[in-house]
């Protein structure tokens, strides 16, 4: 009898023991998954932002050196205070022989098509979206590096209209509303006084 209370008190010992332990094991492993909620998630969320404007910046400066790399091969060599707005116009008419965008002539079969079902002899071109955001980081680094606001050609009038014709133009091309025709749309679906006003504003 004394033997089998032993055996019986033993087994329940172990069995205690097991499960003091397993109980442990749970609550250190909980206590370090609450740990890393506490401070790993926060991190991540902060380093987010940073990431995305250190790649902004990265390129900001990858579209500057193309930039002044270009005016110190042209003929003649121009410096930056020379630059103009016709300089920048030239610059992005360069750019669209590294173009991947399609743009199909009025004369092509494929003219207002999306998506071309066949090749043909359309030229590439840098894509509107493309250009104008490129526009705006040369903007910002003409004036991180010396430039004068005043005098800052890629904030010009002539760049702000190139830029809406490439993307009209890019998008009657692919069949799709341009903002002349979208603002055309929207007048003709005005009450008539309201027309009447915008024609006095304009």
């Amino acid at each position: 009898m004394s033997a089998a209370v032993s055996a019986a008190a033993a087994a329940a010992c172990c069995s205690s023991k097991s499960s003091s332990t397993t109980t442990s094991r749970t609550t250190t492993t909980s206590a370090r998954t609450h740990h890393s909620m506490l401070f790993s998630s926060p991190q991540a969320s902060i380093q987010s932002p940073v990431v995305l404007f250190g790649r902004y910046e990265a390129q900001k400066r990858r579209d500057w050196d193309t930039f002044m790399q270009y005016l110190s091969q042209h003929g003649p060599p121009l410096a930056l205070s020379r630059c103009s707005v016709a300089h920048v116009l030239e610059f992005l008419k360069y750019l669209d022989q590294f173009g991947k965008t399609k743009v199909h002539a009025q004369s092509c079969p494929f003219f207002g098509h999306a998506h071309a079902p066949a090749p043909c002899p359309c030229p590439l071109m840098q894509a509107s979206g493309s250009l104008d955001a490129l526009v705006g980081r040369l903007r910002a680094a003409y004036e991180e590096n010396g430039g004068q606001p005043a005098i800052n050609p890629f904030s010009a009038r002539a760049v702000r209209l190139y830029l809406r014709d490439v993307r009209d133009v890019q998008a009657e091309a692919r069949g799709m509303i341009g903002y002349d025709q979208k603002k055309t749309r929207k007048k003709n679906y005005m009450p008539h006084h309201i027309q009447q006003q915008e024609q006095y504003y304009d």
